[in-house]
């Protein structure tokens, strides 16, 4: 079994991963990273110079990987869920939890990140705001019917997300008390 975590970036899906992780003994993967290391591109270089086409590939076949995986928390990236087959692969072994916050709360959480600022690439021609605003509303649907449960981190610190999500699973009977 494996704690995916889905969401726009911004929501806290590395942060909360990493503590998840760290409380439950398992190993983290952010997919992103791991797309990184894997083929020696930062994704924003990967898209300024082969696409997105060819990215949401390469994406594709690392999530396919990922999800055989056993006792993983995944960060999957933010456009993941716009593949059916990659919803398919993080659920084949996988619960997955939509981190979401409201449009306001990203954008000034993507401001204060060098890294998110610098290494993740621009969709949209649009200014940032807006960027992440209609990006945010068109992919709903898609983090919607792709979660098992959903989690606002608008107002949440990384330390109250995992202890939601801890609460979640115990319920299940998917970790112990």
């Amino acid at each position: 079994m494996n704690i995916v975590l889905i969401g726009f970036r911004g929501t806290g899906k590395t942060s909360a991963g990493r503590l998840l992780a760290r409380r439950l003994k398992w190993n983290f993967i952010d997919a992103d990273e791991f797309i990184e290391r894997r083929y020696g591109f930062m994704i924003a270089e990967l898209f300024e110079k082969q696409g997105e086409s060819l990215f949401r590939l390469l994406e594709s076949d690392v999530i396919n990987e990922l999800g055989k995986l056993d006792s993983h928390v995944i960060a999957a990236g933010g456009g993941a869920v716009l593949k059916y087959k990659n919803v398919k692969n993080l659920k084949r072994n996988g619960i997955v939890f939509l981190l979401e916050a409201d449009c306001d709360t990203v954008y000034k959480r993507i401001l204060k990140d060098d890294k998110t600022g610098k290494t993740r690439p621009r969709l949209t021609v649009k200014n940032l705001y807006d960027e992440i605003k209609s990006l945010m509303e068109f992919r709903k649907p898609y983090y919607k019917q792709a979660c098992d449960h959903t989690i606002n981190t608008s107002k949440s610190t990384p330390e109250d997300v995992v202890n939601e999500i801890c609460e979640i699973l115990r319920s299940k009977a998917i970790i112990p008390y």
